[in-house]
């Protein structure tokens, strides 16, 4: 550990969590130096969706770099290219009855995010953009002005404009609309707030503290931004690629926004890529106004391509990943039930959940003492108070019963200094979710 000690910079964050030199990895295992095994519950902050080293993933780009492949190609046109074009039209796009162009950027998801901040104020001729409180957009300057953690935005050192804040869902209480405060704000003259070119918004906010928001508000909030001539822009970059149960995570909504941002899962395998998909009529970029040495990662494209064929070809991995949040869901609330006294409650949809913690403390002991025993997970919020699970979508129902064994025994000593045993039944005999992950198994 002492060369990364000595040479690396103090900005290193996971590191300091998971202290260990970790050297392979397959599906949803981690190992270590030492040969020590780990449950991945961090999964590349929601980047290996489809797991460690996919076995699929990884023999198509062998083949690829074997037959000397594009590897780096700008924006040239490439076969590799054409391929996850028209994977992604034929399988993705089509289906959905959605009609984007597709703007590769720069591989990060804030350059994605950067990118689509730019074109909305293009194409409206307006610079102010709405964002919501606890989103996180990346930590690039224009995005970063997007997002609302003091942490972050506290490391730019300079001041940050452009963009107005407003509560997401539930920020005001579960009794407050708070589209209907964004009309009332829009429709006023007198509101300080300049209309605005877009609106930004996480249908579930990942590093905000897995801020669900429900199908209605989704819905309400495209109708004040039909109302008011303000494009739609949803950052589907940890939601996306399936994380929620649907390829999009506002599909379940039946909203179709005018500008979707995409990275972190999109290749499948933790290549760099990201991408903006765009309504035809927003397309108004000049050649080269907004590039990007890496915008053409032609090994990504070659895994994002495998990924759309093998997993999106019909609706079977959709319903996987719904069976399999469900389990989530029913085991985190047994946890809230069983050791929360009040003061933990569960969020989230589909595989995208966590556990909400009284404070970032109690959260940061119950994930420490996880990894003690072979899990690795993460916590986020603002407070970093939620527990946050991130798993493969592919994690088979053995080691995900395993994972949510280990939480709920780090839950339980954390907060009562007990036990739980082994072999414990955490359903009622004869349940669906019992018995569909039996079955599985």
């Amino acid at each position: 550990m002492k060369v990364f000690d000595e040479i690396e910079s103090d900005v290193m964050s996971y590191a300091r969590a998971f202290p260990r030199v970790f050297n392979k990895a397959q599906g949803e295992y981690l190992y270590d130096e030492e040969g020590n095994q780990y449950l991945d519950f961090l999964a590349g902050a929601g980047t290996l969706n489809y797991g460690h080293n996919n076995p699929i993933f990884k023999q198509a780009l062998l083949e690829y770099i074997e037959q000397d492949g594009i590897t780096h190609g700008l924006d040239l046109h490439t076969k590799a290219k054409r391929e996850f074009l028209e994977a992604f039209s034929e399988k993705i796009l089509q289906p959905r009855d959605l009609t984007y162009v597709m703007q590769f950027t720069g591989p990060t998801g804030t350059n994605a995010v950067e990118a689509a901040l730019k074109i909305a104020r293009k194409y409206k001729g307006r610079e102010n953009i709405i964002s919501f409180t606890n989103g996180f957009h990346g930590c690039s300057l224009g995005a970063l002005s997007a997002t609302g953690n003091s942490h972050h935005r506290g490391a730019s050192g300079v001041s940050m404009s452009g963009v107005a804040r407003m509560p997401y869902e539930g920020y005001l209480g579960d009794d407050i609309d708070t589209t209907a405060y964004l009309d009332k704000v829009l429709s006023d003259s007198s509101s300080g707030i300049d209309h605005p070119a877009a609106v930004l918004v996480e249908t579930v906010q990942g590093e905000g503290g897995i801020n669900a928001a429900s199908v209605e508000w989704l819905r309400n909030l495209q109708d004040v931004c039909h109302k008011h001539d303000v494009l739609l822009i949803v950052d589907d970059i940890q939601a996306g690629c399936g994380r929620t149960g649907s390829y999009f995570s506002f599909e379940e909504a039946g909203i179709v926004p005018d500008i979707v941002t995409l990275s972190k899962s999109l290749s499948g395998y933790g290549l760099p890529f990201a991408v903006v998909l765009m309504k035809p009529e927003l397309d108004q970029w000049k050649p080269g106004e907004h590039n990007g040495t890496f915008r053409g990662n032609n090994l990504a494209f070659v895994t994002a391509t495998a990924a759309i064929n093998h997993y999106w070809s019909d609706d079977k991995f959709a319903k996987e990943i719904l069976r399999k949040g469900e389990y989530i869901e029913q085991r985190l609330e047994h946890i809230v039930e069983t050791y929360g006294d009040g003061n933990m409650t569960t969020r989230g949809r589909g595989m995208f959940r966590g556990l909400n913690c009284v404070s970032g403390e109690l959260a940061g002991k119950i994930t420490s003492e996880a990894f003690r025993n072979g899990l690795v997970i993460e916590t986020s919020g603002a407070d970093d108070h939620v527990v946050k699970t991130l798993c493969p979508l592919t994690v088979s129902d053995e080691n995900l019963k395993k994972a949510l064994d280990i939480v709920e025994a780090a839950v339980a000593k954390v907060l009562r200094g007990e036990e739980v045993p082994e072999e414990h039944d955490f359903f009622a005999e004869g349940s669906d979710e019992t018995e569909s992950l039996a079955d599985a198994a």
